[in-house]
């Protein structure tokens, strides 16, 4: 009977690593999809000598994404703390296309 629980265990273990692997891969590819969009917003802003941070803007995605994280179960802070390393890092991206 314990060899029966302990082997469900594992293979529910390897089910879940399974679908987190697959959860990595998205989140991957769709932040670099992200970066591409980005590098051209960015890329516009420093043809149009426009700033490299939009405040008005950034409050409204973080806004947004505190909803969607709130739909999806999942912490607003953590929520808020990733989008503003992705803000730091777009930024940072656009501050280097204006040099």
């Amino acid at each position: 009977m314990t060899q029966d629980v302990t082997t469900r265990a594992a293979a529910l273990l390897s089910e879940h690593r399974s679908s987190i692997d697959r959860l990595d891969a998205i989140l991957v590819y769709t932040l670099g999809e992200r970066f591409k969009h980005t590098q051209a917003v960015g890329k516009l802003k420093a043809e149009h000598d426009l700033p490299p941070s939009d405040p008005a803007r950034e409050a409204q995605q973080v806004a947004r994404l505190e909803d969607l994280a709130t739909e999806a179960d999942l912490d607003p802070e953590f929520a808020k703390a990733f989008l503003a390393f992705i803000i730091r890092e777009v930024i940072n991206h656009h501050e280097k296309h204006k040099q």
